[in-house]
């Protein structure tokens, strides 16, 4: 019995399947499979954050007094400066991914050569900018006193200006026993130890009687609520716990501790993100140079990591958006 063999034309179908589903290389498909994934995981991260920023508004940091910092220009303050800086430079590297991609498409070695190039340099700039920032965070500026309950006491003039504590604390001597193993005292970690005290900072306070306390409460006009001289005093005596100088995951010299738990989980997880980027985007630009998709006809590996690389640069878009400007 012969058998026929009837072609039903299923290969001309969009959901046909085969090497190549919806127009797009196995190698595509799964790029964007992880992007999508990964932007449900960004996404919830910044639900997060949002939910936690409006539960806790009126104690919020302000994110123009906490990243005022320039490199090479200490002592000024220029909020959002050097964060819009860095958002430039990432977007122009989508730019030059973007270049190299079209390059690629029309076969030219040089210009995917130069424009990764481009790529990498600006994704460089970028993760050390990161890096830069973290470090001034961490470190902090102008130091603060915690409340019993939790709360941050900032020092300014009576004209609303910041002052650091190294302004007017009254620094006093004194000895600090070390540790060590003999005594008995093992596996003992004595942590980091504030400059100055809170008896130090008390007493400068009152030496210097321009000085009034802010607190991280925000009034009604958007500004910090300012005390009065007397109760500046009566919050430091009665309600001061100890002296914070920048900001980790327990205490944050610019207010709620929660704020600075976000910086570092969401803005790490981006510089992550970038810095996986750039190393992959050099692996491909050595690729380039030693010709190896020359030899393969086809430069869509440029492509796929492009891909990876926009998603990148989008998602910073939006951290932007959300941790810094909103």
């Amino acid at each position: 019995m012969d058998t026929t063999v009837v072609n039903t034309g299923s290969e001309d179908k969009a959901w046909s399947g085969g090497k190549e589903p919806l127009k797009a290389s196995y190698g595509k498909m799964m790029m964007w499979f992880f992007i999508v994934s990964d932007a449900l995981t960004f996404s919830g991260f910044l639900a997060a954050y949002g939910f936690s920023r409006f539960k806790f508004i009126e104690t919020w940091p302000i994110a123009d007094e906490v990243f005022t910092h320039v490199p090479f220009l200490h002592g000024q303050e220029l909020p959002m400066i050097y964060v819009a800086f860095m958002t430039f430079v990432l977007i122009m590297s989508s730019v030059t991914m973007v270049l190299a991609v079209d390059a690629g498409h029309h076969m030219n070695k040089a210009k995917v050569t130069f424009y990764m190039f481009l790529t990498i340099i600006g994704g460089l700039i970028f993760v050390g900018s990161q890096a830069w920032e973290w470090a001034t965070f961490i470190k902090g500026d102008y130091g603060a006193v915690q409340t019993k309950g939790g709360n941050i006491l900032q020092f300014v003039t009576a004209e609303g200006q910041r002052v650091k504590l190294g302004d007017f604390a009254v620094a006093e001597p004194k000895d600090r026993v070390q540790h060590e193993r003999k005594n008995g005292l093992w596996f003992v970690d004595e942590g980091t130890r504030s400059t100055y005290t809170l008896d130090e900072v008390v007493k400068g306070f009152e030496a210097n009687p321009n000085l009034l306390v802010r607190t991280q409460t925000i009034n009604e006009d958007g500004f910090k609520t300012v005390l009065s001289r007397e109760e500046s005093l009566k919050q430091l005596k009665a309600n001061g716990k100890g002296v914070v100088e920048g900001a980790n995951l327990i205490v944050n010299e610019y207010g709620s501790p929660l704020f600075a738990d976000f910086f570092f989980f969401i803005t790490g997880f981006h510089g992550f993100h970038v810095f996986s980027g750039v190393v992959i985007n050099i692996i491909i630009f050595f690729n380039v140079i030693l010709g190896t998709y020359e030899r393969r006809g086809s430069y869509e590996m440029v492509e796929k990591v492009g891909l990876y690389w926009h998603f990148v640069d989008l998602v910073w878009v939006f951290v932007f958006t959300f941790f810094y400007l909103v």
